[in-house]
């Protein structure tokens, strides 16, 4: 499943998408790092995967997790994929910015803990501006969930928010 062996800081560089531990390419961390693994990325994709965790962070009394919470799971499978294309050309990872969501659809209501899940991201749009849109998909043994995630991903993101006075 996973890619054929790109660069990290060249095009000769022995780098494949599985050498990197996911919390290696995620601006989140600890508690807020909710994928386990990069299954498989390229030029304009990345696929997760999670298990559904039961920490009391996002879970409720009844051991489920809210299918909106879908929406931050790919969020992070995108900064993953920001993550993965930073590292392959030798640039630290940046923030980015989830500007919104177009038809987030989800078979379910909410998430079991211990489900495990796969996250897909793929570019399909990238504007001069850093905005980019991605198309997601999560799926599990009885779930599908789909939506349109809206991203600003700037070059520098210290500078940016320098720059607004944050």
């Amino acid at each position: 499943m996973v890619s054929s062996p790109i660069g990290s800081g060249g095009k000769n560089s022995p780098i494949r998408c599985c050498d990197f531990a996911v919390e290696d390419l995620l601006p989140q961390s600890g508690g807020m790092a909710l994928l386990d693994q990069v299954l498989d990325a390229g030029d304009n994709h990345l696929t997760a995967k999670l298990t559904v965790r039961d920490d009391g962070l996002f879970s409720g009394l009844d051991h489920t997790v809210p299918a909106w919470i879908g929406i931050e799971y790919m969020a992070q499978t995108v900064a993953a994929y920001s993550g993965y294309q930073s590292k392959r050309s030798g640039q630290p990872i940046q923030i980015g910015f989830l500007l919104g969501t177009r038809h987030y659809q989800c078979s379910v209501g909410s998430f079991a803990c211990g489900t495990r899940l796969s996250v897909h991201v793929e570019k399909v749009m990238e504007g001069a501006n850093d905005m980019l849109v991605f198309d997601c998909r999560i799926e599990g043994e009885t779930i599908t969930a789909s939506a349109m995630i809206n991203v600003f991903l700037p070059q520098d993101a210290q500078q940016f928010l320098a720059d607004k006075g944050l």
